[in-house]
């Protein structure tokens, strides 16, 4: 029994197969043979000393280090959210003006980290994901391919949403094909039909709903969030939104304080990916940050927007107070 207390013998025998995998770094199976036993009985002879106290397990963090990298709290909130990885970077976005260059860096380690030779990577427009492009500047990966995932054209026609940018660098990063959704992100609903049927638009949405690795921002309801400031949406549409109790958006898809989607007249108008199809994604990367945009990260991850964060401390504080 794992928590029994041991007789001397096993206490003795658990020591020994402890300090050799803890210590000397064996397998079981070179415990078993040592020991002279199975090699399930090295694995529990293993468990037990754990389990009598008689190993304490340490992880320091280097002076050097220190405040600038945030193991515990990361996990902290990996465990709260059930979320694969956290990252967080010791610089918050709101004392930089707003800007995403710590983030983006951050983001970047960890796509190319992520990133197999065979995977098609999807992306939303946005600030996030330009400081992402920028902190891909002395990285190279391996993908197949890169693919817009929402329309980029709105009313104001001299308004950089950055997505010539993003594919530019992630194809020569990744030395990846790419595929643009050349759409605008909201049009009448039968204009959407109509481009749904379109075999180049449909080709291309395709591509982004089956793509292995996603990597976006997300925006606040408000007239700060770049939606309102690029003329893709209005105050009247604003205006529904906060009546339908929306918290942010991702891709033009908006979403509640718990992560549901948001009903209204912008779901049939709108040309991006759908929120299932970045629930579904094996590996959806959200980078993001700063105090207005606390409430749409918190429903992000309520509803399952993303298995990867990258954030700043005073966001995972906020995440694991709320």
């Amino acid at each position: 029994m794992t928590g029994a207390v041991l007789n001397t013998d096993d206490l003795r025998l658990a020591l020994r197969a402890a300090t050799m995998y803890h210590l000397d770094g064996a397998t079981q199976a070179e415990i078993a043979a040592k020991l002279g036993v199975s090699r399930p009985t090295a694995g529990r002879l293993v468990a037990r000393a754990r389990a009598q106290g008689l190993v304490r397990i340490e992880i320091r963090v280097p002076d050097a280090l220190g405040g600038s990298v945030h193991p515990d709290l990361e996990r902290s909130v990996e465990r709260k959210f059930g979320i694969d990885e956290v990252l967080i970077v010791n610089s918050n976005v709101d004392e930089h003006d707003g800007r995403y260059d710590a983030l983006g860096r951050a983001a970047a380690s960890v796509l190319i980290r992520r990133v197999q030779p065979s995977h098609t990577i999807g992306f939303t427009w946005g600030p996030e994901t330009v400081a992402v492009a920028h902190g891909l500047a002395n990285r190279t990966g391996r993908c197949a391919r890169v693919v817009q995932l929402d329309g980029s054209m709105s009313a104001a026609a001299d308004y950089q949403t950055g997505v010539d940018y993003v594919l530019g660098q992630c194809a020569e990063k990744f030395s990846a094909s790419t595929m643009r959704l050349n759409a605008p992100l909201y049009a009448d609903p039968a204009t959407v039909t109509a481009l749904h049927q379109d075999s180049v638009m449909s080709k291309a949405l395709e591509a982004g709903r089956s793509a292995d690795v996603m990597f976006f921002g997300l925006g606040p309801v408000s007239t700060s969030t770049t939606l309102f400031e690029g003329s893709f949406i209005d105050s009247a549409v604003l205006s529904e939104l906060d009546e339908l109790g929306a918290v942010g958006e991702v891709g033009g898809r908006f979403f509640t304080s718990d992560g549901s989607d948001v009903g209204g007249s912008l779901p049939p108008r709108t040309m991006s990916v759908s929120l299932d199809d970045i629930r579904a994604c094996a590996h959806t990367i959200l980078i993001s940050g700063g105090a207005r945009k606390h409430e749409a990260i918190l429903g992000a991850l309520r509803g399952g927007l993303a298995k990867i964060l990258v954030t700043d401390i005073a966001c995972a504080h906020m995440l694991l107070d709320s």
